[in-house]
């Protein structure tokens, strides 16, 4: 059986257009003679949905979508993912379900039988799991084929009782295709391929993994489909964070020799190339023409933010403002053009003294000449900056796009309506220690980000020779508490303090953390390049008195 895979890019909503994607992948799989195309889950809806399932006429409408496809399967069997309705006991439900079109009908349904219920998924919010697992077959006669749907692969890893690709092989099945929309994170792919390769050597059958790739809010989906034979090993392998298209004989082929390169781009290549990903999407999927504007300090968050930025949208649709204040050093300004240079983009300069100034004389008959430096002062300068950014952002319709990462975000060494505001946070889901690692990577084949801003030491300027390591551990200590905390999921006393800190250290930063969930809960959108982002995947009260 030849079989493409068609990794393709659906927007969440846009049922004709993904439905047209589709109709390409059909119309080339049929020229390049393969009998079945296969093309990721909940394509025609995008993914996910979440609650557009409950607009009046969403399913309806996709179902018709689904039905226009009916007359090509005339000419080459179509396996998709499409969401379809299930009656049970009286009461309509949702099935996410993989759905083979042949001889222009639907010729099988085959639900998703387990729905995850974790981390950024809520599957049972809106759909019933399959009760029965059936092969399929393309033609009267033909060979036995099992159709899965992403989670229905991870039952081992998860640790399920119920395992769709073992009930499949048993039945006969000579090859199971799995439709999936599974979203990134740094070195997902590699253990996407080590779960599917271990699942395919158990129960002796190949297995054909298509995945979705595109920005999805703040999920990311990086493709990286493959097929693996029956002993596991990787026969061919898909791109990452790119469109592509395969056909592969799944009875001539053979696994690679020894020495191809089945390997993935390194975590830092990976984190870029994600991270553009996600910010073109987020302005292509919106119809954000006009682009993004960047605060740029002169600092390296910022510096990172803009490259990524430019990646993505190319420099004539980024421009960076500086906003040099009262205590902001001559080098952040000389960094901050000289990035606009680099880069190639417009940094327009306003200078805030004078606005601050008038700020503070309105504001001493209230906090009065102490805390004129404290933080209130501090503040004053951040929110000035997110006003003015806000205003570029008013008057020529570009989104702003906030420039904290996530060591910041997590001990809430930030500015509500300063720093914080903007439509996305491109390195809210990137600590620092990794945004240093960007700079770096920026620079591996020219200077694009300035050396100086790479070099000097952080700090937010807000005050007389203001520096981050005033208020925060050093960045590594930090950052390595923050990762046992947040992805580790420890508490303070389980965490063991890394060099250069004490048990002290570590409850104060988990303390912070536990403190500063008001503002994340107001920041922008966090692009999701972690297993755990600040997002729908990390579910936590604001108010609450468990502190451990």
């Amino acid at each position: 059986m030849r079989l493409a895979i068609a990794q393709v890019n659906p927007t969440v909503g846009d049922l004709a257009g993904n439905r047209r994607l589709v109709e390409e992948a059909a119309a080339k799989a049929i020229s390049e003679r393969a009998d079945l195309v296969a093309l990721p889950e909940m394509v025609l809806t995008g993914y996910p949905p979440m609650d557009l399932l409950e607009r009046d006429g969403f399913v309806r409408d996709q179902l018709g979508e689904l039905d226009a496809l009916l007359p090509m399967s005339r000419n080459i069997s179509i396996v998709l993912g499409a969401v379809v309705p299930h009656q049970e006991s009286g009461r309509a439900k949702l099935h996410n379900a993989a759905v083979l079109l042949a001889g222009g009908e639907r010729r099988a349904v085959r639900a998703k039988s387990l729905l995850p219920t974790y981390d950024v998924f809520d599957e049972r919010r809106h759909f019933a799991p399959a009760t029965r697992r059936e092969p399929v077959t393309l033609r009267d006669g033909g060979p036995l084929i099992g159709l899965t749907v992403c989670e229905d692969a991870w039952v081992d890893r998860m640790g399920y009782r119920t395992d769709p690709v073992a009930e499949l092989a048993g039945a006969g099945c000579r090859a199971i295709v799995n439709l999936s929309a599974s979203p990134w994170h740094v070195s997902k792919p590699a253990e996407r391929r080590q779960v599917i390769g271990d699942l395919a050597r158990k129960n002796g059958v190949p297995i054909c993994f298509v995945n979705q790739i595109g920005g999805d809010d703040e999920l990311i989906f990086d493709g990286g489909s493959f097929i693996v034979d029956a002993l596991g090993r990787v026969q061919k392998k898909l791109a990452l964070f790119e469109s592509a298209f395969e056909v592969v004989d799944l009875d001539g082929e053979s696994a690679p020799p020894e020495g191809a390169d089945l390997g993935d781009p390194d975590a830092v290549a990976q984190l870029e190339s994600g991270l553009v990903l996600g910010i073109r999407d987020y302005f292509r999927k919106q119809g954000l023409p006009p682009g993004a504007v960047v605060g740029v300090s002169g600092g390296v968050d910022s510096a990172v933010t803009a490259h990524l930025a430019v990646e993505a949208l190319g420099p004539d649709r980024v421009i960076g403002i500086a906003m040099p204040g009262p205590f902001s050093s001559d080098h952040s300004l000389e960094d901050a053009e000289a990035l606009g240079r680099t880069l190639g983009i417009e940094v327009r300069r306003v200078d805030i003294t004078p606005i601050y100034d008038a700020y503070m004389s309105s504001f001493r008959p209230l906090i009065g000449e102490r805390d004129s430096y404290g933080v209130a002062g501090q503040n004053i300068q951040s929110r000035i900056r997110g006003a003015l950014l806000m205003a570029i952002s008013n008057a020529e319709g570009r989104l702003v796009l906030a420039t904290g990462n996530k060591s910041e975000l997590s001990i809430g060494y930030c500015t509500l309506y300063g720093d914080t505001v903007g439509g996305l946070a491109v390195l809210g889901d990137v600590y620092k220690r990794d945004v240093y690692a960007l700079a770096q990577h920026a620079n591996a084949t020219g200077e694009r980000i300035p050396l100086r801003t790479i070099e000097k030491p952080p700090s937010a300027e807000l005050a007389p020779d203001q520096l981050d390591s005033d208020d925060l551990p050093p960045y590594d200590v930090l950052d390595a508490i923050l990762e046992c905390a947040i992805e580790g999921g420890l508490s303070a006393e389980g965490i063991t303090p890394p060099a250069g800190a004490t048990p002290q250290t570590v409850r104060d930063v988990v303390d912070r953390l536990n403190r500063n969930e008001y503002k994340r809960r107001q920041s922008p959108l966090v692009l999701r390049t972690s297993p755990k982002a600040f997002g729908s995947g990390r579910r936590l009260p604001i108010v609450h008195r468990y502190r451990v």
